[in-house]
């Protein structure tokens, strides 16, 4: 892939707001001792304001304004992000009872480390074709 490519710009966007969000994430849900839900869904919303500008402007050079950009943006992230922590999340539950090797991992932590894969995938889709498309 060249990095003229989209996705290659959205996987450098990505991770940066990965690792805002993430690292919120895992503060929020570690140190704080906010619930599986409130953790993500922070996390993911402090890390989805910074992709939506770094998407905007570097991976899509988009010119679609804030004002028509952000609800769409919004839906986009909000579909995501419940889709893939809710899938993430059963996974999780299944791999732990069923699975011995994953019982030395946190549930709820890998559920976090899956449904971030999950969102990033369904988020480059929504993004390209709803939100910046050109």
């Amino acid at each position: 892939m060249k990095p003229t490519n989209s996705f290659v710009r959205f996987l450098l966007v990505g991770i940066i707001n990965t690792c805002v969000g993430l690292s919120a994430v895992f503060l929020f849900l570690n140190i704080f001792g906010f619930n599986y839900w409130l953790s993500t869904f922070t996390g993911n919303s402090i890390g989805a304001a910074v992709s939506f500008f770094l998407n905007r402007s570097f991976t899509f050079h988009s010119s679609v304004s804030v004002k028509s950009g952000i609800p769409k943006f919004i839906a986009v992230i909000l579909i995501c992000y419940f889709g893939a922590y809710s899938i993430s999340e059963a996974m999780a539950n299944y791999l732990e009872r069923n699975i011995e090797a994953f019982q030395l991992l946190s549930k709820t932590n890998l559920a976090v480390l899956m449904g971030t894969g999950f969102y990033t995938i369904a988020n480059y889709a929504g993004q390209k074709i709803f939100v910046f498309r050109q």
